[in-house]
């Protein structure tokens, strides 16, 4: 099973984007969902998490300007971001946890300019 990200590009400061992340195949048990992101030189941070019931966690980053959803029946799981910011530019890596182990999407650049 395969995690794919998209939606990534660039964007202005203010702007908005909007990230998809689908599995290739069945997960079953997925507990929690998310997004990670890693600018250059900086360790990959939590952006958002997601768990089945649908509880959102959120870094303060980004605390009222991205929000986290997902489709269950779909696997998929979707981060929307608005008022972007130059310091939101990284690549976005989505996650998804089963009971039995972890997954990682490719990545997703995203590039917000001043």
């Amino acid at each position: 099973v395969q995690l794919q990200a998209s939606g990534g590009g660039l964007v202005q400061a203010g702007g908005s984007l909007r990230l998809s992340c689908a599995a290739s195949g069945s997960i079953l048990g997925i507990i929690l969902m998310g997004w990670y992101r890693q600018a250059p030189g900086k360790q990959r941070e939590m952006v958002a998490t997601i768990t089945s019931g649908g509880r959102t966690s959120y870094a303060d980053s980004v605390k009222g300007r991205f929000i986290i959803s997902r489709d269950n029946a779909k696997n998929t799981v979707y981060l929307q971001m608005n008022s972007l910011k130059p310091e939101d530019t990284a690549v976005y890596y989505c996650n998804y946890r089963s009971a039995f182990r972890e997954y990682w999407g490719q990545g997703t650049l995203v590039t917000v300019s001043s």
